[in-house]
């Protein structure tokens, strides 16, 4: 079977290569892969801005059906439509996996940076992190469940939202475009910030509920932000979703004394940030890692319910063996979100 694939460490050494089909082994599952999404995790990969183990097939982001459990795997069949988790393996005994916060074990390996993921036809995972899709949800929606489940984690395992809150999110790409459909289902009003390239996709973020959108690069948003927000103090909550050091910095202009900052999107390399807002401002802020296992829970039920809607994201498509159009696509910020499927 065909599978995109890290071959060495360094930037690039990304190809497609032939491999064998895998095999359960006890406690796991195969998953026939139906949709496989491509994550900014996988270009920080391909640029060696983010950790892998080559040789090792790439994609986290997966939902297809059952086709084998391993021995002693209960409540599984083949057939099940899942979503999975991404954590292949854990250590269960760090303060942090004794703590439910398995994100941040020291001896994590994950699928598609550690372990064989999703760009391929079968990946291999363990059964206790399968999640069902309801039936109302296709595979290409379910396989956008995990960086749902991010947003969640990054949102609401640190409460940084409530309802009546103003805030502003930073880029309107995926992540940032999951954010506000969360931020907005806890009840905040939302304005979104994006660039010119951003036009298409701050046209989505209206359909799919920004009250507010605006192009930086156009407009100065602390205008509005005053405008909305009580006695003109700025914004309550500020996400940043780009990965740009530039909007970092400008959200810290943006939101108000004692509001909360969270970073959500990923920089890959150090960024200059005005860390003297914190003290200044007394400014809370907060990061996220991934996900956790609470977080899929909610991140499936909010697709199920139809309070979020990960369908509208996706503006192509791709087999596996076009993934440097894949890629360049998601480098060039064309569209929102690409999904794979094998062949």
């Amino acid at each position: 079977m065909k599978a995109i694939m890290k071959v060495a460490p360094g930037v690039g050494n990304v190809e497609v290569r032939d491999i064998e089909e895998p095999q359960a082994a006890a406690g796991q599952v195969k998953i026939g892969v139906r949709a496989a999404g491509l994550c900014g995790t996988d270009l920080h990969i391909f640029k060696d801005e983010f950790r892998s183990f080559p040789p090792v097939v790439l994609g986290h982001e997966v939902a297809g059906e059952v086709v084998a459990v391993g021995d002693g795997v209960t409540g599984w069949q083949p057939g099940d439509r899942v979503t999975t988790e991404t954590y292949f393996s854990t250590c269960g005994q760090c303060r942090y996996c004794r703590a439910g916060q398995n994100n941040l074990c020291l001896s994590r390996r994950s699928i598609g940076s550690a372990v064989n993921g999703g760009f391929t036809n079968y990946v291999i995972v363990p059964a206790r992190n399968l999640h069902r899709l309801p039936d109302n949800v296709d595979y290409e929606t379910g396989a956008l469940t995990e960086p749902l489940a991010c947003v969640v984690h990054g949102v609401t395992s640190t409460p940084t939202v409530s309802p009546g809150d103003l805030a502003v999110i930073a880029g309107p790409g995926a992540i940032g475009l999951l954010t506000l459909q969360v931020v907005k289902a806890a009840g905040a009003t939302v304005v979104l910030l994006g660039t010119d390239k951003d036009d298409h996709r701050l046209d989505l973020a209206r359909a799919l509920g920004a009250d507010y959108t605006l192009n930086v690069q156009r407009d100065d948003p602390a205008t509005l932000v005053q405008a909305l927000s009580e006695e003109g103090l700025g914004a309550d909550v500020v996400y940043e979703c780009s990965g740009a050091g530039a909007a970092a910095a400008q959200l810290l202009t943006l939101v108000r004394r004692k509001g909360r900052y969270v970073q959500i999107g990923l920089f890959g390399k150090p960024v200059a940030w005005d860390l003297d807002q914190l003290c200044f401002k007394e400014i809370v802020a907060t990061g996220s890692n991934a996900s956790i296992p609470s977080a899929w829970a909610k991140a499936v039920a909010l697709i199920g319910s139809g309070k979020v809607q990960t369908k509208p994201l996706i503006t192509h498509r791709f087999p596996v063996t076009e993934w440097e159009a894949a890629f360049a696509t998601f480098d060039d910020r064309a569209g929102v979100k690409a999904v794979f499927t094998p062949v």
